[in-house]
């Protein structure tokens, strides 16, 4: 990275406990090394959080994000971080509306109270190629099962990408689902070549799903956004649950939409700001 942005500005920002540190960086001259971003993510002795959030002009007619997980790792999206993100330009702007662009998709954004933002994620892809699975899958159910042969603990799991790759298991109960054992060995399992983010999905209701996560590159976590927009079509898929519900997360609670007028995914929730700081010097 170039010594003159080591001591940029960052915001430290959460949604429902899943954190972000946002700096504003020209998008040509930050590209930190996944070394840079983990000792900044690292909790003890760094700044503490599970995305790195770089908000830059690169000459479109929106912002550029881009976002690195907390092992260094560039990936193409996040929920919780665009909601924060959107935040921050619909407070920069005076308005409640705010749109930027992901190397992946374009999200729009919207305010829905205080503090609270509405994100559009855009279509789910489906296809087992674009998840992507090393090999063609119904990825409304996939075969993948863990535990002994003809007992698995855990098994046919559905499959989204929402602009990064997930795996969702449905299980009886969220709260004792081994996300924390079984989670990163999925996540590097090789039917998934770009790792995986992994749901545990409890649905409880038409309209209320109790899910937790291990989110690739950064373990187990308080809120995934877009983990909750892939539970929900995972579960609608499987007629488990209507379009839209109330996921509960550990950190709080989400509400996810899946249009049907244009196949977009809508997310709900609360924005906080914690801090602000410099980046440390490396």
């Amino acid at each position: 990275m170039n010594a003159a942005f080591k001591t940029l500005p960052f915001v430290k920002m959460n949604g429902l406990g899943n954190d972000f540190a946002v700096v504003q960086a020209p998008a040509h001259a930050f590209d930190p090394s996944p070394a840079e971003v983990r000792a900044w993510a690292d909790r003890e002795n760094g700044i503490g959080f599970d995305q790195l959030i770089a908000l830059s002009d690169d000459g479109s007619d929106e912002p550029l994000v881009r976002f690195w997980n907390a092992d260094g790792e560039a990936v193409d999206a996040c929920g919780n971080g665009s909601r924060c993100v959107a935040w921050l330009l619909m407070e920069a702007q005076g308005s409640g509306r705010a749109r930027f662009h992901t190397p992946e998709r374009t999200i729009t954004g919207e305010r829905a109270g205080e503090r609270r933002v509405t994100v559009d994620m855009g279509a789910p892809r489906l296809r087992w190629d674009e998840i992507p699975l090393a090999e063609e899958m119904d990825t409304r159910g996939i075969e993948l099962e863990v535990g002994p042969p003809g007992a698995p603990i855990l098994h046919t799991p559905g499959c989204v990408s929402m602009g990064n790759p997930h795996v969702v298991f449905f299980v009886p109960d969220a709260e004792t689902a081994p996300v924390a054992s079984v989670g990163p060995m999925i996540e590097h399992h090789p039917l998934f070549p770009q790792g995986v983010n992994v749901g545990f999905c409890e649905v409880r209701a038409p309209d209320l799903i109790r899910l937790r996560v291990w989110e690739r590159g950064a373990g187990l976590t308080k809120a995934c956004g877009t983990g909750a927009c892939a539970a929900l079509v995972a579960a609608h898929r499987r007629g488990l649950c209507g379009r839209s519900a109330t996921l509960i997360l550990d950190g709080g609670e989400l509400q996810i939409t899946w249009s049907e007028a244009d196949d977009h995914v809508l997310m709900t929730g609360p924005v906080e700001v914690e801090f602000t700081g410099t980046l440390p010097h490396g």
